[in-house]
């Protein structure tokens, strides 16, 4: 006997193909024009599940690697963990240890005349040898201006093999360290190693402009400590998790939120997660009007 209609079993699965292949075509026909196209078809291929969260990410870090300079993630001044050449290896070596970095800057005189870098791994001929020459064993210096690209950058650690540039501002005076280590984490991601501290102190860093660069995972208890603030830490508790809760979604780098009194700006981050927020505060019209008053009140003294 004739069925009068199909099976369901030989009806669904043509349709099922034909909806899979008319997916696929939709993806790979599509050709953009532009980096912001690209980047949203392949959001949208991580959206149909074409392309997992972390494919997606590394690929956005390398975009970014192209739009960053060496002063958007430099390690300041101020931060920097150098040796002075006048010290003997008896007075640094417990100071190399108490920061566990692999690579130090050795300066003579003044911090800005960096005459080399020494390798953590060197010091082991101290105990070794009975003559140990620091200045003879130290690798040269690399000085890179603020303004070099990181991909430029990540290609010159790479075909040069080495790890560490110290970055120059254009009096040539010494702006901020950089490693190979923070290149690539704006492509994978943070990388920690057993040496990596939770340290509050590099949360919030005041940048030369009156802003600060906070990073995502800043506590809010400490970002309200810092400015004088009252956010609730009760649905979230990080500075990175407020402002996703704000968007209510995971925001883009250069996208921009108003709270209160502050302006947030993403500087760095993924498809997951944001990373590092320029914040400045800004003034509201009481504010402004309260401090317009204060000038006029010093002009006329």
């Amino acid at each position: 006997m004739n069925e009068p209609y199909p099976s369901r079993r030989h009806s669904e699965k043509p349709q099922e193909k034909r909806s899979l292949l008319e997916r696929l075509i939709d993806f790979i026909s599509h050709k953009p024009e532009t980096r912001d196209e690209l980047l949203e078809v392949l959001q949208n291929a991580h959206e149909r599940n074409l392309l997992d969260a972390d494919s997606l990410s590394m690929i956005e870090g390398v975009f970014q690697v192209s739009d960053l300079c060496a002063r958007d993630i430099m390690i300041p001044r101020a931060q920097i963990d150098s040796i002075n050449i006048s010290d003997t290896p008896a007075e640094f070596i417990s100071f190399v240890l108490e920061k566990a970095h692999s690579r130090y800057p050795v300066y003579e005189g003044n911090r800005d005349n960096v005459i080399g870098v020494m390798l953590a791994k060197d010091l082991l001929r101290y105990y070794a040898e009975e003559e140990f020459d620091v200045r003879g064993m130290l690798r040269p210096a690399v000085f890179i201006p603020k303004s070099k690209r990181l991909n430029m950058l990540l290609h010159d650690f790479r075909v040069n093999r080495n790890h560490i540039a110290i970055v120059v501002d254009e009096y040539g005076g010494i702006a901020g360290l950089i490693t190979i280590e923070d290149v690539l984490e704006q492509i994978v991601g943070d990388i920690e190693d057993e040496y990596d501290f939770d340290e509050e102190a590099g949360n919030i860093i005041a940048t030369l402009d009156g802003k600060h660069r906070v990073r995502a995972l800043t506590g809010i208890e400490q970002f309200n400590e810092e400015f004088g603030t009252d956010f609730s830490d009760e649905e979230v508790d990080t500075i990175g998790g407020l402002v996703t809760h704000r968007f209510g979604r995971v925001p883009h780098r250069g996208e921009k939120v108003r709270i209160d009194d502050f302006v947030f700006e993403i500087q760095r981050g993924d498809a997951r997660q944001i990373h590092v927020l320029l914040v400045r505060r800004v003034l509201n019209l009481a504010q402004q009007h309260l401090r317009a008053d204060d000038d006029e009140g010093e002009l006329r003294d």
